[in-house]
């Protein structure tokens, strides 16, 4: 338990603000340890530390309950934040046995460290969509209304993944756009429009479908040409190499890939 508690405190600690975009490459091999072909009940126990970008919450959520459930002597915490943060922890020494990141540019941070343990592996992919108020009262419907002087727009740091996707959606509609404020996270810039404090953010599909009872998410085409993978890994010092391993074997299962697209992620 020692060990859990140290992971959250660290995350306590360290900033979850900068989460390096960009798209760079990733291994398609599965991570040592951690291949396509484990066991999903592997009777893994004992504690497991998962840090996982914040668009993963809630597919990442029903997994560990999947997981868990067919894993009973495990017990699994799950940290998310902005996926530079979380670099930082892994880099710094957090005790934590898994990393899912939302851009290879961040993940790449923890491999050029030595703190991967083989080749990342992207799982997943996601897109932007432009999150409005529901019923999208003022009418958004492409990038360049949001340079409409008297709309408010929320936008993630250009540093975490979500923010380094939208200037490249920004640059390939040929518009600039003066955001009122700039998020740490997906999850933060999301809330600004739930809360009714902006008129529109670029957030993924998955958060936007996620809440869907409180947004409506506009699809532009130029997303099409920013979209971000998401690689995973097991971590070398691991505390639980075993439970990491089988943990990523089963996020790549096809009965948990089937989670991730059925809340908007796309296959990798």
């Amino acid at each position: 338990m020692r060990r859990v508690l140290t992971a959250v405190a660290l995350i306590a600690v360290f900033t979850t603000a900068a989460c390096g975009g960009g798209s760079g490459d990733s291994g398609n091999e599965a991570p040592a340890g951690g291949g396509a072909s484990g066991s999903a009940g592997s009777g893994a126990t004992g504690e497991l530390v998962v840090l996982a970008a914040a668009s993963l919450t809630e597919s990442f959520d029903r997994i560990k309950q999947d997981f868990q459930a067919q894993n009973p002597n495990l017990q699994v915490t799950m940290a998310y934040g902005g996926s530079s943060g979380l670099a930082q922890q892994i880099t710094s020494g957090a005790p934590a046995d898994v990393f899912a990141a939302a851009s290879p540019a961040t993940m790449k941070t923890v491999v050029d460290a030595g703190d991967a343990n083989g080749e990342p592996v992207v799982f997943v992919r996601n897109q932007l969509v432009i999150a409005t108020a529901k019923g999208n009262p003022e009418g958004i419907r492409t990038l360049s209304d949001l340079t409409k002087p008297d709309l408010k727009v929320a936008l993630c740091a250009e540093q975490v993944p979500c923010g380094s996707t939208a200037t490249k959606a920004f640059a390939a509609a040929g518009v600039r756009v003066t955001p009122v404020t700039l998020e740490t996270d997906v999850k933060s810039a999301l809330s600004k429009v739930k809360l009714g404090e902006v008129d529109a953010a670029l957030v993924y599909r998955t958060d936007a479908k996620a809440a869907s009872a409180d947004v409506d998410g506009v699809e532009f085409p130029e997303s099409a040409g920013a979209i971000n993978d998401y690689p995973i890994v097991t971590l070398k010092d691991a505390p639980n190499p075993a439970a990491a391993a089988a943990f990523v074997a089963f996020v790549r299962s096809e009965p948990e890939l089937k989670v991730l697209t059925d809340a908007g992620f796309q296959k990798p």
